[in-house]
């Protein structure tokens, strides 16, 4: 075989190069050429609107809720999800377990998706076990949901006391401090 010189391996590089060049010259080109997908109206009858918490009243409830649990000397994680159940606020109070603060989002979670306290899902769960099975879900005391005109819009959680119905408790206090 045999081995080109430094002048022909430059000159091929350099002619490989320019039809590289050109040939993504010429894709983007036919790409730019096309004209952009209009926008679509949907009906108003096609959508589905929902109402979600502000951050400062989730970090309100939240706050309200560690408060509680502070007063009473228990070290909690408080978690605030919105209608979905994705997070808005997370507080873990000073000296909180480290499993507390997955635990809280999860009763949050299951709080909101069900539209109930996490007390009355536990016993829920005796009829239907393979409830637990749910991912993201922890039915455990210490959710409750989050309502504007008896639909759910939040849940609050709180992971970390020694029992769940403190976990509870404090919760709703979390609750009750959207209403005043």
């Amino acid at each position: 075989m045999k081995t080109l010189s430094l002048r022909a391996r430059i000159l091929t590089a350099t002619a490989v190069g320019a039809a590289t060049v050109a040939a993504v010259s010429v894709t983007a080109g036919a790409y730019a050429a096309q004209p952009a997908p209009a926008a679509v109206s949907v009906r108003s009858g096609d959508l589905v609107q929902s109402s979600h918490l502000t951050a400062d009243a989730a970090t309100r409830a939240a706050r309200a809720a560690l408060d509680a649990a502070k007063k009473e000397g228990q070290k909690v994680s408080v978690a605030v999800v919105d209608r979905d159940g994705n997070t808005v606020v997370t507080l873990r109070g000073d000296g909180a377990g480290p499993q507390s603060y997955e635990s809280a989002q999860r009763k949050a979670f299951t709080a909101v998706s069900w539209n109930a306290p996490t007390s009355e899902l536990v016993k829920r769960l005796a009829q239907t076990p393979n409830l637990k099975d749910i991912p993201g879900t922890l039915f455990l005391p210490g959710g409750a949901p989050v309502q504007a005109s008896g639909a759910p819009v939040a849940g609050i959680g709180v992971a970390g006391a020694p029992s769940g119905d403190l976990d509870e408790k404090f919760a709703q206090a979390g609750v009750a401090a959207l209403g005043r």
